[in-house]
């Protein structure tokens, strides 16, 4: 469980993830995620694209249209440029001031995913996207976890849609899309992994909800006032804390 691991621990489990995503099965998955992204961000148009995590490098961004993009990393790597120093529960960036935020895999492992889900909630503009990137535990994946959690990304905290979706109707975010890739088992052996891609379009037909991975994209909603009508007549008006009589009022001596 990421949510009782010391920064230091959950640091040493990002690094892992990272060579994870060198090994044959992590760079299949890095393949569908960025064609994933370069199919939605084009979409998303705005001034200021942020990237919340980094698990894969630095090119998830690449077709964005949007031209100044930041990515925010923990660690510092020092081979990714334009990039800040910061937790993804403490981000040094105004409120309502970036378009749109990518999270590839950030929720699964840190302490507090909710927590990061309200920063993210603080500093997107009104009608701003968030992209969220992650595995689905109710796969041959989430099998594959249960089986064995000390590596990563098997020792991360998979969230469901369902879990997902329920925060973000919280946090007051409309739910935009949501797809689902990787239908493959995840074995290491490339030459299998292979011989069984036939099972990616089998699975988008008949089980698509059973996808390895997902990407969710949601839109921050914008909080409408209702007016009030005042009334034509009011009974009791109050100036300076004292209550003035009516003119139906009547004095008594």
């Amino acid at each position: 469980m990421i949510a009782g691991l010391k920064r230091s621990e959950i640091n040493k489990i990002r690094w892992d993830l990272r060579a994870w995503y060198q090994r044959p099965v992590g760079r299949l998955l890095q393949e569908m995620e960025r064609q994933q992204l370069d199919d939605i961000l084009p979409t998303l148009f705005g001034y200021h694209l942020l990237q919340v995590g980094l698990v894969q490098g630095d090119d998830l961004l690449a077709s964005s249209r949007i031209s100044h993009r930041l990515v925010v990393d923990p660690d510092g790597n020092e081979h990714v440029c334009s990039s800040l120093v910061a937790y993804p529960d403490a981000l040094p960036v105004a409120g309502d001031s970036v378009d749109v935020v990518v999270l590839p895999h950030t929720l699964e492992f840190e302490r507090d995913p909710h927590e990061i889900l309200r920063e993210i909630d603080r500093i997107l503009i009104p009608e701003g996207h968030i992209v969220v990137l992650g595995f689905n535990p109710w796969s041959l994946w989430g099998l594959r976890r249960l089986l064995r959690r000390r590596n990563a990304p098997w020792s991360g905290d998979f969230l469901s849609l369902t879990r997902l979706k329920d925060w973000m109707a919280l946090l007051g975010f409309d739910i935009v899309l949501v797809r689902h890739h990787f239908f493959r088992p995840p074995l290491r052996r490339h030459t299998l992994m292979t011989r069984l891609r036939f099972m990616e379009k089998l699975g988008a037909r008949f089980w698509p909800r059973l996808g390895g991975a997902y990407v969710l994209v949601a839109r921050k909603r914008v909080t409408t006032l209702t007016p009030i009508k005042p009334r034509w007549r009011p009974r009791r008006g109050v100036v300076a804390g004292v209550v003035r009589p009516t003119t139906r009022s009547s004095s008594h001596v």
